[in-house]
């Protein structure tokens, strides 16, 4: 299917790894150039040559901490105006309600909350002046389905929801849309660090932990990069246009939610 996006600009964060990267690939295989930000400088410009060396679309990456001004306005200056915005950030770390100080909320919010309404106030104005935008959030299947041990997450991104659930409404009669993709767990370092986790809880090895969780998914298996990428290009098409404010929930059936 042509996504009807070649030529378009896209800011993609996070997007060295895992569903990040996932997104970057799938948007550049549609033709559109990226500016590609991520923390650490070498796996950027590692996947940055990947993706140009595959599609031939041009990858601007700037390393840089999207969840700071700094980073934020170092990203902003190399992209310019952009078509396309994708937020994505890192989940705060699992626990007890009893371990998290105010400051860990802080930091909570500033990533998986501020930084992403940050990315859009910057970025929407040349949207709706140019009659078109597309911004998908990449939050978490916490929002619809809450995780007890992810207390941080599920208060920062239902924070970006609310936000997302009214400026949606507010900037789609000027052709742009805003949605949130919520992945379940996928095969990225996250899994990788929360199967940890429980292996160490439990005393049993890191695939047996991975064997548990997939045992509790109906499609029997963690989701791919590739495929939630797939889906996050889709959003950014022009086939979903009339697609606003939506919560896309990508977990493999795990969470039993008709609504």
């Amino acid at each position: 299917m042509d996504l009807g996006i070649r030529g378009r600009k896209a800011i993609v964060c996070a997007g060295s790894k895992g569903l990040g990267r996932g997104c970057a690939m799938a948007l550049a295989e549609a033709g559109v150039d990226l500016i590609l930000n991520a923390r650490g400088a070498d796996a950027l410009a590692a996947t940055a040559n990947d993706i140009e060396a595959a599609t031939g679309v041009s990858v601007i990456p700037v390393a840089a901490d999207i969840t700071t001004h700094e980073g934020r306005a170092a990203v902003l200056d190399a992209a310019g105006a952009v078509d396309i915005l994708v937020t994505n950030a890192g989940g705060p770390p699992p626990g007890m309600w009893t371990d998290w100080s105010r400051e860990d909320f802080i930091k909570a919010l500033d990533a998986n909350m501020l930084a992403p309404i940050a990315m859009m106030q910057a970025t929407l104005p040349a949207m709706i002046e140019r009659g078109w935008g597309r911004v998908v959030n990449i939050t978490s299947q916490s929002v619809r389905a809450p995780i007890a041990a992810l207390g941080l997450s599920n208060a920062a991104r239902s924070g970006l929801t609310g936000f997302v659930a009214g400026t949606a409404r507010q900037v789609a009669p000027h052709g742009v849309n805003i949605n949130n993709l919520l992945p379940g767990i996928h095969a990225t370092d996250r899994a990788i660090s929360l199967d940890t986790g429980v292996a160490k809880a439990k005393g049993i090895s890191l695939e047996e932990a991975k064997a548990e969780r997939c045992a509790t998914i109906p499609a029997r298996r963690y989701g791919t990069p590739e495929e939630f990428g797939a889906t996050c290009a889709f959003m950014c098409s022009v086939h979903a246009g009339f697609m606003i404010g939506q919560n896309v929930m990508l977990d493999g059936g795990a969470n039993n939610i008709s609504i």
